[in-house]
């Protein structure tokens, strides 16, 4: 439908004519900001090996420590959500990240693994809250067969964030290594992160942040906002389809540094280039193309075939060598689409049932805290390819949710 007509509405135009574009932008900086964030977990696996003297397998409780608070905090996020609206959820959540962040940057001092793994707990139960809220608010922000789209483009800067993570966060991290202290580099980017929060969190404050209602498309919906949750099947097997997901990005994320120093057999900080630059790279690309495509094509569809040629390049990934090294690259692009795209269908006609839905869709991330040590684990008794048919697995039933989601949703 066109953006420019009062009374229909579009990609950020409502039913009654309000143009929401303002503040989707505004809802945007969130998606960047846990971006950056994740970005900055995925290097600190490969930094505690060296600096505390972990194995693969324990490093991988970084992303269990970060995923574990995603899986806790859901629900409480989902009801502060639902007692004081959207921007209350945001609120909260920006306070959350600015004590993890100051926590982080007092654990430098310690040198303590179980005290970073704190930090990083309280930091990810803030960006609990902001998933929990951002992610279907940028689905009522205009019309319903929309909201694939729009989630899709909110998911492009959550890309840009991904990538600068490593690269800036990564250069103090593995540049204060190199000294007498070797996690004097921690510090700067987390105290970064408190005080750009700080100011976020004011700007929300002072800024109109309505909370809105989803409008229903009721030939997509399948009447799930009559049912219910629990019998509503899009959504139920959508919640296993976002751990399946989350559990193969994290592992993927996690370990992309040590599968291109175990083939590639370059330093850990040419690697974590590699990771922002190319690989978070690609992601961002792929999250704009999808952004295109879902705009035309049937968003299960989509899902579908970036998640078959998922499974073919995990594949490819585990034979090694460069043609493997391209494969795990690919991955990333092939990746980028399928985390907001699984929302928006799983909550797709929920109705009043939304924030909490919601919820449990952001409950199942806690994915991520399991592929990270499995995976570690066969690195550590095997290879670091062998580790790559976890994500395989978990992208393999990624297709058959895409496959199956019509019947499932009973769409049109």
């Amino acid at each position: 439908m066109s953006d420019m007509h009062p009374g229909k509405s579009g990609l950020f135009r409502l039913s009654d004519g309000r143009n929401m574009l303002a503040t989707f932008a505004l809802v945007t900086t969130l998606f960047l900001l846990w971006g950056f964030c994740n970005g900055l977990i995925d290097v600190l696996n490969k930094h505690f090996q060296s600096t505390l003297h972990i194995t693969k397998y324990q490093s991988g409780f970084v992303q269990s420590a970060n995923y574990l608070a995603y899986f806790l905090m859901a629900i409480p996020a989902g009801l502060l959500a639902r007692r004081f609206g959207y921007k209350g959820g945001i609120l909260i959540g920006l306070s959350l990240i600015v004590i993890g962040a100051l926590w982080f940057v007092a654990a430098t001092q310690f040198h303590t693994y179980a005290v970073f793994l704190a930090g990083l707990f309280i930091l990810a139960a803030g960006m609990t809250c902001l998933e929990t809220v951002a992610n279907p608010y940028t689905t009522v922000l205009g019309s319903a067969e929309k909201s694939a789209a729009r989630i899709n483009i909110a998911q492009t800067f959550n890309g840009v964030g991904w990538i600068l993570g490593p690269v800036i966060g990564g250069a103090f991290i593995f540049e204060g290594a190199k000294n007498a202290d070797v996690n004097s580099g921690l510090y700067v980017p987390y105290l970064g992160i408190a005080i750009v929060v700080a100011v976020l969190l004011a700007i929300f404050a002072v800024s109109r942040v309505p909370d809105l209602q989803p409008e229903e498309a009721v030939e997509q919906a399948g009447g799930a906002a009559r049912k219910g949750l629990w019998r509503t099947p899009h959504f139920l097997f959508g919640v296993l389809a976002q751990f399946m997901y989350v559990s193969a990005q994290s592992g993927i994320f996690a370990f992309f540094i040590n599968y291109v120093m175990e083939n590639q057999h370059v330093s850990d900080i040419v690697a974590k280039d590699w990771l922002g630059y190319f690989g978070f790279g690609l992601f961002m690309l792929g999250r704009l193309c999808g952004s295109a495509v879902v705009s035309w094509a049937k968003a299960h569809r989509v899902l579908t075939f970036y998640a078959v040629v998922n499974v073919v390049l995990c594949g490819v990934a585990m034979l090694g060598g460069n043609l493997g090294f391209a494969a795990v690259l690919g991955t990333f692009f092939f990746m980028s689409i399928m985390f907001p795209t699984i929302f928006a269908l799983g909550i797709q006609g929920l109705g009043p049932h939304t924030k909490l839905g919601s919820s449990i869709i952001v409950m199942s991330i806690v994915g991520g805290a399991i592929a990270p040590p499995v995976m570690g684990h066969i690195a550590d008794i095997m290879s670091m390819r062998v580790g790559f048919f976890v994500p395989m697995v978990c992208f393999a039933y990624i297709v058959v949710y895409g496959l199956i989601w019509p019947k499932l949703a009973g769409a049109k």
